[in-house]
């Protein structure tokens, strides 16, 4: 048994936790570090930084987002506990854009530094000199939102996919008749088998949809007065894009993705990773591809499906516990601690998992 997203343990490497598997590529990727261990430091950054944006207040709606001068009052001042937290909290912060910048400057000064997205935009700052576009702290800033950003948002999707299968045995078990027909049971699931799995997209496209790990987007200022649709929208303003836009948004309906007559041909919710521009962009760059969210989480899923089934823990009296659906407020949901089942679907699947070199996967 596990509780929720805190200590649960990921099928494909019993001595990873969802957050340290969620941090491995990302970290990997960003810094050129390989996590080791659950006491890696980089593992405390991150866990740090998701407490911060988790527990941070509503992105852009508290009362210090609508009344900047907040932030200078006492903490004791009615309507300015989130501005104290973020004083509070603000090493924290410090930290997520200082230490991965420190060791990887050191790195490079001893010749020692792996490639990452840091390392290389480090030795362009350093090649162009004043003519860089960017400040190092614009280096670091992006390397930082990468790195928290991306780990955050993995372990909260990961979390919510359990919650829904513990809480949607149907959907579970339609997921799984599918991937016995198309996999069977001697091995694992491939990329090149997406295409066959229709209804296991449904799930996974579902699972960004029914509470999604950002649920209001990331919000934006305005740069200069605009008009959108007939909307007046001054300079400065807070823009939040609003991802829910479906039929009963808080059924989990893995259906309502397929086409006519089956379900109900709804689009998938592309909204979570952005809009317009900046949507062609993300994906022409092929970022999605190596080291996003829907790479990393659509493998992981199907894998866990494939092997493993997830049901109601039970208390001492041998009663299902039913898990409320409840989520930490703030930039990114994550769901509250919740107790789960998780067990081998069969002895083909533990020897399929027994069989798994999970020595160089983080």
């Amino acid at each position: 048994m596990g509780w929720g997203s805190a200590i649960f343990t990921m099928p494909l490497s019993p001595k990873c936790n969802m957050s340290r598997f969620s941090m491995a590529v990302i970290t990997h990727v960003v810094y050129g570090h390989h996590i080791m261990s659950d006491d890696d430091p980089y593992v405390k950054i991150a866990k740090d930084s998701g407490y911060v944006l988790s527990d941070g207040g509503p992105p852009g709606s508290t009362p210090v987002d609508f009344f900047p001068f907040f932030q200078k009052f006492p903490q004791w001042f009615p309507g300015t506990y989130y501005a104290g937290f973020a004083r509070n909290n603000r090493w924290i912060i410090d930290k997520l854009h200082d230490y991965p910048f420190d060791k990887v400057s050191e790195q490079m000064a001893e010749g020692n530094a792996k490639p990452s997205f840091l390392s290389t935009n480090l030795e362009e700052y350093n090649r162009d000199g004043p003519d860089h576009p960017n400040t190092i702290a614009d280096i670091k800033g992006a390397a930082g939102q990468m790195y928290c950003v991306a780990a955050d948002t993995t372990w909260s999707t990961l979390s919510i996919f359990f919650l829904a299968m513990v809480l949607n045995t149907e959907a579970q078990k339609h997921a799984q008749k599918e991937i016995n027909l198309v996999i069977g049971s001697g091995r694992l699931p491939e990329f090149k088998d997406r295409s066959a799995l229709p209804y296991f997209e449904c799930v996974l496209q579902e699972t960004f949809r029914w509470n999604a790990a950002v649920p209001l987007g990331i919000p934006h200022q305005s740069l200069e007065d605009d008009i959108y649709e007939g909307m007046f929208i001054p300079k400065g303003s807070l823009v939040i894009s609003n991802t829910r836009i479906y039929n009963n948004p808080f059924t989990f309906n893995p259906a309502r993705f397929l086409p006519k007559p089956e379900g109900n041909a709804e689009p998938h919710p592309n909204g979570p990773f952005g809009f317009g521009k900046r949507t062609k962009a993300y994906y022409t760059l092929g970022i999605v591809l190596v080291v996003t969210l829907p790479t990393r989480v659509r493998i992981t899923m199907v894998s866990v499906l494939a092997t493993f089934d997830i049901s109601k823990a039970v208390d001492e009296r041998g009663i299902e516990i039913t898990p409320d659906v409840l989520f930490a407020s703030g930039l990114t949901n994550h769901p509250r601690l919740y107790r789960c089942h998780i067990q081998p679907r069969s002895e083909a699947a533990k020897a399929l998992i027994s069989r798994i070199d999970t020595s160089d996967m983080y």
